[in-house]
């Protein structure tokens, strides 16, 4: 059927150029009628769609808690003003608010870092 159709419309391009148009049209209206379909026909629903978001409680961090930064590739953390810190490239820095969070990752204190 593939070659029937190149043979009909002349060449590999103008087969590929009406392919493509064919699935923007049929992508358009697919589009369209899920539109329609979610609207429930002026029903009154919603869009059911999507990510459905809660109200959840923000996370309470303690007074205490100290930002420290690992690198992706290694074990330690570091507090911000720290040498070590400054020795991890920015590319590869992972940042944590708290040194609990940092060691629920896997994380363990450096030891040239006084916590």
């Amino acid at each position: 059927m593939h070659t029937k159709l190149k043979s009909f419309l002349g060449s590999e391009r103008t087969f590929l150029a009406v392919l493509m148009c064919l699935i923007g049209v049929f992508s358009y209206q697919l589009g369209q009628s899920s539109i329609e379909t979610a609207k429930g026909e002026g029903s009154g629903q919603q869009n059911q769609a999507g990510i459905i978001f809660t109200d959840a409680p923000e996370m309470q961090l303690p007074q205490t808690a100290v930002r420290v930064v690992a690198s992706s590739g290694g074990t330690k953390y570091h507090r911000l003003d720290c040498s070590g810190a400054d020795s991890i490239q920015e590319d590869n820095k992972i940042y944590f608010d708290s040194i609990d969070l940092a060691q629920a990752a896997g994380y363990t204190p450096a030891a040239n870092c006084k916590f």
